[in-house]
């Protein structure tokens, strides 16, 4: 008997480190910064052994209060009401006196956004030319050749220059590469954010008397999508929710450059269970431009409208709703599924994620506006950037639809995208009357 109790006893005590270690690494990868809006708040939940503790404050920024109700054994749960702007900090502490995190509570002003809906055509020059596939090369010897790939460069590659000089477009490295004067070139290529040189020996083609490269490559991208939001003081827009990626590659497109452009949705393809759906729109380049594009992230598209554009669903700007004042229940979308007519359709939040650092995957929605369900089954390709309101509030966007359901898919927190776009916090007091 004394000896089981032994085993217990540290069976238990090895379990209860084991949470202590668990939880002070998870205590120490959460963020060092979270936001707060001015007069908002923030639930924080801890466990047993950890407690947190409101330090470094010369004037009240934040109030850091226990919340009372719904009790669960060995865990606590906080509010951080937000009192003024500025920064603040909590401090997590392991047995109430070990500290293990320092987090800066930053109250920032409210931000106004105009919310958007409007389907808009895209259309993105790359920065040089994206490699998506090799070609082998019968030579004058008859033998098979890749230069490219013998000379490093891989699929999703980025040339950017042949022989110093700037590549336009696929004609010109055509153009650069019979016009050299040597049977090796330096070829300038960017991969995943980087730059470096590589050497690449020209192989001419027996059958065309062309040297070539043994890549096939791709300078352009268009599409449709959706704008999720514009800053009527800026005009900073953000659109898409996501990237734009190579179909080939799936990596990222880097913008040489890049334009936004009013789309007139023409058709519907229904989204139907492991097959989505589609808006077709009409966009014209020569008459329909509104926008630069800047930036394309994992989190959207970015730039600077010309101009602003209307919304006849909201006639002046919504506040933003952090992750933190998201919750499960109704919600509604912006979007455009007939001509140029934005409508609000209502959605469900079903599920809710916590996220510590970006990710696209935020929230998942369904589907539940019967006009909607009828016109597409749900979430199609072209409704990605639609924006989600919650509470009178622009919380995030439509990216992705479940393939196995198209009632069904995610959405990304606005916040994200700001943090994206390059907007600076203002405190604008007007705001939207929603009905």
């Amino acid at each position: 008997m004394y000896n089981l109790k032994t085993r217990l006893a540290k069976m238990l005590l090895a379990l209860l480190l084991f949470l202590i270690i668990f939880e002070s690494y998870m205590y120490c990868h959460f963020p060092s910064q979270i936001e707060i809006i001015e007069g908002e708040k923030s639930d924080f939940k801890i466990s047993f052994p950890f407690t947190i503790d409101n330090i470094g404050e010369l004037e009240k920024i934040i109030v850091l209060e226990r919340k009372n109700g719904n009790y669960v054994p060995f865990k606590k749960q906080y509010k951080i009401q937000s009192l003024t702007k500025g920064k603040s900090n909590i401090r997590i502490k392991l047995l109430g006196f070990l500290p293990l995190k320092n987090i800066e509570v930053n109250v920032i002003d409210k931000v106004y956004l105009m919310p958007g809906g409007h389907s808009i055509g895209v259309k993105l020059d790359t920065r040089g030319v994206i490699v998506v596939a090799f070609s082998d090369i019968i030579g004058l010897d008859g033998k098979k050749h890749n230069p490219a790939r013998e000379a490093g460069i891989r699929k999703g590659d980025a040339i950017l220059e042949i022989n110093g000089v700037k590549v336009k477009d696929s004609d010109h490295v055509i153009e650069l590469l019979n016009n050299a004067k040597n049977e090796t070139v330096e070829v300038k290529v960017e991969r995943k954010g980087k730059i470096f040189t590589t050497e690449v020996r020209l192989i001419k083609s027996r059958d065309e008397r062309q040297y070539k490269l043994g890549a096939w490559i791709r300078d352009k991208t268009a599409g449709i999508g959706t704008l999720t939001f514009f800053d009527p003081k800026t005009k900073i827009f953000g659109a898409l929710g996501h990237g734009i990626t190579d179909i080939d590659t799936g990596f990222l497109l880097p913008v040489e450059d890049g334009q936004i452009m009013t789309a007139r949705v023409s058709s519907v393809q229904q989204g139907k269970k492991g097959l989505p759906g589609e808006l077709r729109g009409i966009f014209f380049e020569s008459r329909d431009k509104i926008g630069e594009i800047e930036k394309n992230t994992k989190f959207g598209i970015y730039g600077v409208l010309h101009k602003d554009i209307s919304n006849n669903i909201y006639n002046k700007p919504l506040p933003i709703g952090l992750q933190s004042e998201v919750r499960e229940g109704k919600a509604y979308i912006l979007t455009t599924v007939e001509d140029e007519q934005i409508n609000k359709y209502e959605v469900e939040i079903v599920k809710v994620q916590k996220q510590l650092v970006p990710n696209q995957k935020s929230m998942i929605i369904k589907v539940t506006d019967k006009n909607l369900l009828k016109k597409t089954g749900g979430i199609v390709q072209g409704m990605s950037g639609s924006p989600i309101i919650q509470n009178w509030k622009i919380i995030g966007a439509v990216t992705h639809v479940f393939i196995n359901d198209p009632t069904k898919g995610y959405g990304l927190y606005i916040e994200w995208m700001l943090k994206q776009s390059g907007i600076k916090y203002t405190n604008n007091k007007e705001f939207a009357q929603v009905e």
